[in-house]
């Protein structure tokens, strides 16, 4: 039986889980179908532009929600260590301490990078910019604090890899927690 879904939202957290997992273009309509309980005929309803509309609102959602609880308080934060220690405690929980994959990362590495350049280069860029920004505030050189700044954000992304592709999560709590080390510490 079908599932109900009154709203597009209530559908983005199940489309984003079988990007994730299958890919964008092993993600077929008949996976998505089956995965959020919804026909061809309601996914059509809610995305009219098909496979390319639902990632393009699966990558907003997912931007959304990192501007509001890493971006953002990156750029706000009146103690910039402060912010940067709970950027990772965010990001590990986010990231089921490296459990889940990183869509954005996944897409960026995939044959579907060129169709959504824009939202994926965006979603790294504004992370660089906002922990560089925290970092400089710190004491650090802008040079300086840019290229850590990279350092930590490839990191992180990197340790989602490693961990879930040595299925030991011990990995990415471990690479999280030097970065942290080396990005809370003052200059």
């Amino acid at each position: 039986m079908a599932r109900t879904v009154t709203e597009r939202s209530d559908v983005l957290p199940l489309l984003a889980e079988v990007f994730r997992e299958h890919g964008y273009e092993g993600a077929s309509l008949s996976l998505i179908s089956k995965a959020t309980g919804l026909g061809k005929g309601s996914l059509y309803h809610f995305f009219p532009g098909g496979k390319a509309e639902m990632v393009e609102a699966v990558l907003a959602e997912i931007d959304g929600w990192f501007e509001a609880n890493v971006f953002r308080p990156l750029r706000e934060a009146g103690d910039p260590a402060a912010v940067m220690a709970s950027m990772f405690t965010t990001v590990g929980d986010y990231f089921r301490s490296g459990r889940r994959v990183c869509l954005v990362g996944a897409l960026s590495l995939s044959d579907a990078r060129d169709r959504f350049a824009g939202a994926l280069r965006d979603y790294f860029a504004r992370w660089v910019e906002a922990l560089a920004g925290a970092l400089t505030r710190m004491g650090h050189e802008p040079e300086t604090a840019g290229a850590l700044a990279e350092e930590a954000v490839g990191g992180i992304q990197g340790a989602v890899v490693l961990a879930r592709a040595l299925d030991r999560p011990e990995v990415f709590a471990r690479i999280l927690s030097g970065l942290r080390e080396r990005c809370v510490s003052r200059p």
